[in-house]
């Protein structure tokens, strides 16, 4: 089981998935930014979360909605 010390080693190892997402949105008009989905997993959906796979992880960056961040465009 991979374990990190902090969030930020956590986010620089899920980086490559949320660059893509980003793109994946940005492609989709949204301006979205990869800060913008790192702070709506961390706040909201993984905030009660505990032991949280590295697959479940980038299964959640993958599966992000846009009505999920809450764009106002």
């Amino acid at each position: 089981m991979i374990e990190f010390e902090t969030l930020e080693e956590l986010k620089q190892r899920i980086t490559p998935a949320l660059k893509t997402k980003a793109k994946e949105l940005k492609i989709n008009n949204y301006n979205i930014k990869e800060e913008d989905i790192w702070n709506y997993l961390i706040k909201n959906k993984w905030k009660k979360s505990k032991d949280l796979t590295l697959y479940d992880i980038i299964n959640d960056i993958i599966n992000i909605k846009i009505e999920d961040i809450g764009s106002e465009e």
